[in-house]
């Protein structure tokens, strides 16, 4: 018998430390650790497959200040991932955030390919990352792996970030191209990376979200015939098992896991058994030698991190998400109103990203800016009616749900199977009352605009962020609507230009809306 052993990173998000950039604490994350993983499973299997199922070279300090300030340099995710022998590495979602040139850089100082069958060359129609699989041979067994993307980043990515490129349906893409190399190759083992998730619950197979497209891996379990192994992400959940006969992981992110699967073949390299785990990083030290190879970037990002920007005067603290979400607060006014500021607006939305979100501290330094706003998100002025407000409140209404016991919670939906804390919005320049104790669809009780009801005609134009401007959320009320103006710098720098421009903010709230219940 022989063993086929593949080990998986995913949504790994820049994450190279054991630490949190909040707070610099030590945490149980990053490819320092997963390093140590690595190199303990190599002493059992040194011929081991490894592959990165994307979301690898966004998402932290480290990577943002790489790309703002470093760029002359080998990118620090690249260099790391040429240390560990990677096989491949699979396009993510978030690869696409800093730019195609950043991307295209990344890729060119690989040492192995990156490959993505669905993403391809608007001109061409070839898939514009070149190879859509590649081909191993391991203890004399055949191995294909492909690579495939969710299809749904241009509801979230700028434009320009994209441009030149077609996001082709990643089920269909993944049929096709799984029946050419099954004809073509016919290989012994198929494997499938596929940088997105399940859109179903794996046991009963009802929709545990909207059936977008945004992820696909139930169907493509389901439907496709031929695959061995799938590799997932996207969704950042720790998942293990096998559907329909075709083993499954999805490794969490941030470096927290490493998928690893385990194949035994027979001497005709048949598929005999199949094994699936996730092997944490807790009791790990992290590798020295990874962390040297990051760690002049390292310290100058804790310096930039540490610098003064300006003061706050008053309490912008987050204690309490629930409360940031069902009662104005200070830093969510803040935010909103940096953005109507630099867009020359009079209407905003933005959310509190996750529940770690700490709230700016009265003496205000980088960290604080990206602990507060994570996501190199761009923002956008749309021209929506009033018709289109109503129902995006509609939309954010449904964050809440009441229990028997008639108490506020937050909707299961958006904490399972991923946390979506990301899709409450909260708005400035309107007053609102949603109001949780009536149907979904028929919350928002109070709409005004300067103390008069909102026009549902009417037209308004609204600052917001890249995400949410293309539909991102199942906010399909924003898409193709028309963008009134443009504004390509990124939000965590235009917080500090407008922080340090003003030395002193006041905190403010002007109660503008609440959530009953």
């Amino acid at each position: 018998m022989k063993k086929i052993t593949i080990l998986q990173t995913s949504d790994i998000h820049g994450s190279v430390y054991p630490i949190n950039y909040g707070n610099n604490e030590n945490a149980n994350v990053g490819l320092g650790k997963i390093a140590s993983v690595i190199h303990r499973e190599r002493l059992i299997d040194d011929q081991l497959i490894l592959i990165d199922n994307g979301d690898l070279i966004q998402g932290t300090p480290l990577t943002y200040y790489y790309v703002q300030f470093l760029q002359d340099l080998p990118n620090p995710m690249i260099s790391l991932l040429n240390h560990l022998k990677y096989d491949a590495s699979v396009i993510g979602n978030h690869e696409f955030n800093y730019g195609m040139d950043v991307l295209n850089r990344a890729i060119d100082e690989s040492n192995s390919p990156w490959l993505s069958a669905n993403i391809v060359d608007e001109q061409s129609k070839q898939p514009y990352f070149g190879r859509p699989y590649i081909i191993k041979e391991v203890e004399g067994a055949k191995i294909a792996i492909l690579g495939v993307t969710t299809h749904y980043i241009p509801n979230w990515e700028n434009e320009q970030n994209i441009a030149g490129l077609a996001f082709h349906d990643a089920l269909q893409e993944t049929k096709k191209w799984v029946a050419y190399i099954k004809e073509q190759e016919n290989p012994d083992v198929l494997i499938v990376s596929y940088h997105g998730g399940f859109e179903r619950d794996l046991e009963t197979g009802e929709p545990t979200e909207n059936l977008t497209g945004e992820n696909q891996g139930y169907a493509i379990c389901k439907e496709i015939e031929g695959i061995d192994v799938l590799l997932t992400g996207h969704q950042h959940r720790s998942l293990t098992g096998n559907i329909n006969g075709i083993e499954i992981v999805q490794p969490s992110n941030n470096g927290q896991m490493i998928g690893k699967i385990v194949l035994t073949l027979n001497e005709e390299n048949e598929i005999m058994h199949k094994t699936s785990e996730l092997l944490v990083v807790d009791d790990v030290e992290a590798d020295e030698e990874m962390l040297k190879i990051t760690a002049s970037i390292e310290e100058e990002t804790q310096k930039w991190l540490d610098q003064p920007i300006g003061k706050i005067e008053g309490d912008m603290l987050i204690k309490d998400p629930l409360l940031v979400r069902t009662s104005d607060h200070a830093a969510i006014e803040f935010i909103n109103n940096v953005q109507m500021d630099i867009a020359g607006v009079e209407i905003s939305n933005t959310s509190m990203f996750n529940n770690a979100t700490p709230g700016f501290e009265p003496n205000v330094t980088m960290r604080d800016i990206i602990s507060n706003y994570m996501f190199p998100n761009t923002l956008k002025v749309l021209r929506l009616s009033g018709k289109d407000i109503k129902e995006a409140l509609e939309q954010s209404a449904q964050y809440f749900t009441l229990n028997e016991e008639g108490s506020l919670e937050v909707n299961p939906s958006y904490i399972y199977p991923k946390p979506q804390h990301y899709n409450y919005d909260m708005w400035e320049g309107i007053e609102y009352v949603l109001d949780i104790r009536n149907p979904v669809g028929k919350r928002v009780t109070t709409l005004n605009v300067k103390g008069a009801p909102i026009q549902l005609d009417g037209e308004y134009d609204v600052v917001m962020n890249n995400y949410r401007a293309g539909g991102g959320g199942n906010f399909m009320m924003f898409q193709d609507k028309s963008v009134i103006k443009d504004i390509p710098m990124d939000m965590t720098e235009i917080l500090v230009n407008y922080i340090r421009e003003r030395q002193t903010v006041k905190a403010t709230i002007n109660h503008n809306w609440k959530v009953i219940w």
